[in-house]
């Protein structure tokens, strides 16, 4: 297909790169004129490109094929549904022309394109990210090049042909949306990073460092590790269904996905019964040293049992053939830090379990494991007193704080609560990241601020060093 360039090495690359660049630059160059109504008929195809439902079954397919991580039918509902989401909030918003006017501040403020964007993407969502940031920069009239992991590569390239096609179908240039040539490698990753005009990275944090130190404006996002809490107040069984549904879609891919579920001691047993219902399985402490064993490999997590379905994992962990009925693994913990790689990010069917005294200590665990990894990315609590989540919020270093969600659900936005669908999050400078929030559009805009005079608003020195004098002298 036009757009994705074939093979050569070294100076070879370089020029595929610039020859990708100057065609993203002349579609940019003749999109960049259009009106909100033609961009939204842009994002519109877009998003039908791959919420279509054989093509979306066909992309998930393909994904499971090539990178091995999560499963078809969960696949297939993610493209879906952040597609469809990304979708609503896009043609909701406005990025041509005056996007606000503030009167009594003279200030008004006009949306112009960044210009070409590089987006850099992961394996665990090889059709979902791309087009998730594809719609984004299209939104802002940009031009976007994609370069995937190289696991994925397959999936995001029928991606982006099946993007390119919807465009050209409505008279757009297909090289708005482009791919870099295969093998990706890290010296043609790091050529589209210099040589665009942003870069977006979601995936490995190597890539997010170099992305930094492009001498491009990057916005990288970082990694997650996510614990929730149960309280003593908390519905344990909607609870535990929602901690069911989330720890295992897609076989926990996500960076959202519940890593650690600390319960306080007065609703232990309670909960860990509920969460037996939905399908976990205990299991028993004296497994916990072969399950660290056998899913860290070298300090590493052990590629060949991430992202898998729950009866491999416990067959690989010894486990009573009963586990492998199992929806989900728990193994309960005490520790936290390098010493305890299950205080750590798994991405794979086992959650973590802590027992806390009270609520202080279950905040205090949580307070370890985001110090340990995951800090700035997000944490979750399930309970109906709505003081305790306002302390987390006032109290903790992340960027998110859900209550009463199904993690993987909420956290990338969703019809029930008011934060940006996406498949990016912005973990801030706790993680060396530009932004603290959900990656959108806005971020993918430039604004004018057109600025006239307004009656003065000079306030006399009494008023603004008044009680400094007052209490300290002149």
């Amino acid at each position: 297909m036009s757009g994705v360039v074939n093979e050569p090495t070294g100076a070879g690359k370089r020029a595929d790169m610039n020859s990708l660049m100057k065609g993203a630059r002349a579609a940019q160059e003749l999109f960049g004129t259009s009106d909100q109504a033609r961009v939204d008929e842009a994002v519109r195809a877009m998003a039908w490109a791959i919420y279509k439902p054989e093509h979306a079954r066909e992309l998930a397919a393909l994904a499971v094929e090539d990178t091995g991580l999560g499963n078809v039918p969960d696949k297939i509902t993610k493209k879906q549904r952040k597609t469809f989401g990304t979708l609503r909030d896009l043609l909701r918003a406005k990025s041509v022309g005056i996007v606000e006017a503030d009167r009594a501040q003279g200030i008004v403020k006009y949306a112009k394109p960044i210009g070409v964007i590089g987006a850099v993407t992961p394996s665990t969502n090889p059709g979902a990210t791309p087009v998730n940031k594809a719609m984004m920069a299209i939104k802002g009239r940009n031009a976007i090049i994609i370069a995937p992991s190289p696991l994925g590569y397959r999936t995001t390239a029928r991606t982006v042909e099946f993007i390119r096609a919807e465009l050209s179908r409505i008279g757009l240039p297909a090289d708005l949306v482009q791919i870099v040539p295969a093998p990706v490698t890290k010296e043609l990753t790091q050529a589209l990073m210099e040589a665009v005009d942003l870069v977006v990275i979601t995936g490995s944090q190597d890539n997010v460092r170099r992305g930094y130190s492009s001498g491009t404006p990057a916005i990288g996002v970082g990694a997650g590790n996510v614990p929730v809490i149960i309280d003593e107040t908390a519905d344990l069984d909607a609870a535990a269904m929602k901690i069911a549904a989330s720890k295992t879609f897609d076989n926990s891919t996500s960076c959202s996905s519940e890593n650690a579920v600390v319960i306080l001691d007065a609703v232990y047993d309670e909960a860990i019964a509920a969460l037996e219902r939905t399908g976990a399985y205990l299991v028993p402490p004296d497994k916990k040293p072969g399950i660290e064993a056998t899913l860290w490999q070298g300090g590493k997590l052990n590629r060949h049992l991430i992202a898998k379905d729950a009866a491999l994992l416990a067959r690989a962990f010894g486990l009573p053939v009963q586990a492998e009925a199992a929806r989900f693994l728990l193994v309960e913990e005490t520790g936290v830090g390098r010493d305890f790689p299950l205080s750590g990010e798994k991405l794979s069917l086992v959650l973590t379990v802590y027992r806390a005294r009270e609520f202080v200590h279950a905040k205090e665990i949580v307070r370890s494991i985001l110090d340990y990894q995951g800090r700035g990315h997000s944490m979750g609590i399930h309970t109906k007193n709505l003081d305790r989540a306002r302390e987390l919020a006032a109290e903790l270093d992340v960027v998110r704080v859900l209550v009463n969600f199904a993690h993987t659900f909420g956290n990338g936005g969703s019809f029930d609560n008011g934060l940006p669908f996406t498949l990016s999050m912005g973990c801030g400078s706790w993680q060396k990241n530009s932004i603290s929030e959900n990656l959108n559009y806005r971020h993918f805009l430039n604004i004018t601020h057109l600025v006239t005079p307004i009656p003065e608003d000079r306030p006399s020195e009494e008023d603004l060093f008044g009680p400094h004098w007052a209490k300290y002298g002149r």
